[in-house]
């Protein structure tokens, strides 16, 4: 059985802030070149009015309708819906665990014959999905599905600029985040042209302490908690570079003679980003792909990153049909990983 993406979506916010803006906003007014440090220049933010408000779910519904336009499938058509947000707002301050957000989403576009569920894999949770409905599918238990993400996660960035009070602060990462929403149908068809061609996930649960989301120990907010510096480590990193060497050696294939077009990061900071790179460069003594990003304009988008980045790609003609592409997560738990795909259907 060969699994592919047949389509995709995606959704941001029109409202656009600025780094500069977020650092001006700090209760605490201090010189930090956020810019510099991360590369990211704006992100795109949720509106607020309550006659408009964008809630994770709200914003959810629009990815899908993107994705089921560039679809052969109708919504009815979906045999599960799985979702996969780190953030459920259903409105102002309401935030729903229960009934399940695929369940909603599912009743709310018509897909009354899908199966449908939520997980939650920190910034992993879209390509979690993807190799959960991979491994359905060729299990023979659906034939076809949809993985969404609707991330409302800017709040956690007003919690920090009202909370930041010291040079080197927990809540530093949360000044990076935007909003966004994708959505991705994967089916049963694939072939030469178009395949999932494997996704393998690893979590080590040394260092899931280093980036936390919770209630904020200060006010009534939300609040990401990170520890950058044992994150960004040589040896952290290491660690997935080294389990994709030896995933790929237990299956007899080489970086070289996999031939890769181009790679996909998690959006959370160029320099970060470049280091990787070069550490999987000498891992692998062999040039690394091409490499697409958006965090310049976007931010770190949490679970929707790297299909945002495929969507941005494919809408700006960046991705020729017939590319091989790999994405690579980056997410606290600790998860990293690999799911590598040839695309020609994907548009946007």
């Amino acid at each position: 059985m060969r699994t592919r993406s047949e389509s995709i979506g995606a959704y941001t916010p029109s409202t656009v802030r600025s780094t500069e803006d977020v650092i001006a906003s700090l209760s605490v007014p201090r010189a930090l070149d956020l810019e510099r440090i991360t590369g990211i220049k704006n992100r795109h933010v949720y509106n607020s009015d309550p006659e408009e408000y964008e809630s994770s779910f709200a914003l959810a519904l629009q990815a899908i309708g993107d994705c089921l336009e560039h679809s052969d499938y109708d919504a009815a058509d979906l045999d599960v819906v799985i979702s996969v947000s780190i953030t459920r707002f259903n409105g102002p301050g309401t935030h729903t665990y229960a009934p399940s957000f695929a369940t909603m989403l599912a009743n709310k576009i018509g897909a009354t014959n899908a199966k449908h569920f939520d997980l939650s894999n920190a910034c992993a949770g879209m390509i979690t999905g993807c190799l959960l409905l991979d491994r359905m599918i060729k299990a023979g238990v659906v034939r076809n599905g949809l993985v969404v993400s609707g991330e409302q996660i800017a709040p956690i960035a007003e919690t920090a600029t009202r909370e930041i009070s010291q040079p080197y602060d927990p809540q530093f990462a949360a000044l990076t985040v935007g909003d966004a929403a994708v959505a991705v149908v994967i089916d049963n068809r694939g072939d030469d042209n178009d395949e999932i061609h494997y996704i393998e996930l690893m979590t080590t649960s040394a260092g899931a302490e280093h980036c936390i989301g919770m209630p904020s120990e200060k006010t009534t907010g939300i609040a990401m908690y990170t520890d950058n510096r044992a994150l960004a480590s040589e040896s952290r990193y290491l660690q997935g570079i080294s389990r994709m060497a030896d995933f790929m050696k237990e299956r007899g294939l080489a970086w070289e003679s996999e031939k890769f077009d181009y790679w996909v990061h998690h959006q959370f900071s160029g320099p970060a980003i470049d280091y990787i790179a070069q550490l999987t460069e000498r891992h692998f003594d062999t040039p690394m792909p091409q490499l697409l990003d958006v965090y310049a304009e976007f931010g770190n988008t949490a679970s929707t990153s790297h299909f945002l980045v495929l969507h941005e790609s494919l809408a700006k003609d960046r991705i020729p049909k017939g590319s091989k592409v790999l994405l690579i997560p980056e997410a606290s738990g600790v998860v990293s990983g690999h799911l590598a795909a040839t695309i020609s259907r994907l548009e946007a």
